[in-house]
């Protein structure tokens, strides 16, 4: 699975294209609410700034549906980077265009130019091959360092790299390295801890897993339509429908598999005109509660099956861990991760910005950058975004 790595690139002088994954969260007033992302980025710009490169930067920000939106413009991602690097990076004022061609043109080594936001062109998302060639026009080298695009078959991740000596950059090699370890021969026991809502989505992720993992641990919104096929009554909490035939093949097709599937045996409700949460076990939860969060007792099962493991991958939240009443059955299980030894890694969606809320990043080994790309990777998918570099 390895991919040629940028240290092999020809960097010198040279006007050098990344991909960048910059999609970051801003406060109200345009500031950068949250850097990991451009921090993550670091190590690889510092190796073309010390190798002489002229690197020009682009990344994408928010959703601004192929048209120009001052809201998601990446100027407060440059004010920021400029402070991490000590020194200004000028942002074109569009993607692509003569202003582009002149600032990229202009670059001295060391320096550092970034566009403006990929999506406000359409020809993006679109993979568009007139697109891909204007941006592929402003550089000599591409370095795909942008983990969390990769599953994305866009014009800044498939379109350039094609028409580019291209190459791999230092977190996205870094998160190849780490993430293959989960798909090839994983030091078992092997427990894969899953959270979330939306069973539809993550169906296809959890079956990924079956005979390749010893044991699947459930929680959240997501066991809800697991627990439903085993007639446990669930008060006022939401279920997916039409799921009841995909839930009862997978159930029966873990157990063929021999992969332990741990649903809630208790879990913490909101109950209408009790402030306090309350612990239920299943079958007598109100029928006007709705189920937040696992309780004491699926706490203690799931970090007794953790405890043993040599591997550990975590997606999602265990209940609506964002309120602290609802926390305390991710931040226990996760916690319990620091006293076990192991390899153990967290990705997907907003989860390293969890483990990081809950105080529990210290539990895990690895901590992957990518949401979509991260989950498409582990189930063994080909992800457009590196099947386009070449391997080492």
């Amino acid at each position: 699975m390895a991919k040629r790595g940028m240290q092999e690139a020809p960097v010198h002088g040279r006007r050098v294209l990344v991909r960048v994954d910059f999609n970051v969260p801003q406060e109200p007033n345009g500031q950068v609410a949250d850097d990991r992302r451009i921090v993550e980025a670091l190590p690889t710009l510092n190796h073309l700034r010390a190798a002489g490169a002229r690197t020009i930067l682009m990344s994408h920000l928010g959703r601004p549906e192929g048209h120009k939106d001052p809201r998601f413009s990446l100027r407060p991602v440059a004010r920021r980077l400029s402070a991490l690097l000590g020194q200004p990076v000028p942002v074109a004022g569009d993607t692509v265009g003569i202003e582009a061609l002149e600032l990229s043109a202009r670059l001295q080594n060391g320096q550092f130019l970034l566009l403006e936001n990929l999506r406000f062109h359409p020809g993006e998302e679109a993979n568009d091959p007139a697109f891909a060639a204007q941006l592929a026009r402003l550089g000599e080298v591409f370095i795909e360092d942008a983990f969390g695009t990769v599953h994305r078959a866009h014009a800044s991740t498939v379109g350039v790299p094609r028409r580019l000596p291209s190459f791999a950059g230092l977190l996205v090699e870094r998160e190849v390295h780490e993430l293959s370890r989960l798909v090839t021969s994983p030091s078992r026991p092997y427990a894969v801890v899953v959270g979330g809502a939306k069973v539809k989505d993550k169906l296809p992720l959890l079956t990924s897993f079956l005979g390749r993992a010893d044991r699947l641990l459930i929680g959240g919104a997501l066991a809800n339509p697991f627990l439903a096929v085993s007639g446990a009554p669930l008060g006022a909490s939401p279920v997916e429908p039409g799921l009841e035939g995909a839930v009862t093949d997978f159930l029966r097709a873990a157990e063929s598999a021999r992969t332990e599937v741990l649903l809630p045996t208790d879990v913490v409700v909101d109950h209408p005109g009790h402030s306090e949460a309350e612990v239920y076990p299943l079958g007598q939860i109100p029928s006007d509660a709705v189920a937040l969060d696992i309780g004491p007792e699926t706490r203690s099962r799931f970090i007794a099956a953790l405890a043993g493991t040599n591997t550990v991958f975590w997606n999602g939240p265990l209940g609506r861990a964002e309120d602290p009443r609802f926390a305390e059955g991710t931040r226990s299980v996760l916690g319990s991760l620091a006293g076990v030894p192991g390899f153990h890694v967290a990705a997907g969606g907003d989860s390293a910005r969890l483990a990081h809320d809950l105080g529990v990043t210290g539990g895990f080994q690895f901590v992957s950058t990518g949401g979509g790309a991260a989950l498409e990777f582990v189930q063994g998918l080909e992800l457009p975004g590196l099947a386009v570099l070449p391997d080492a």
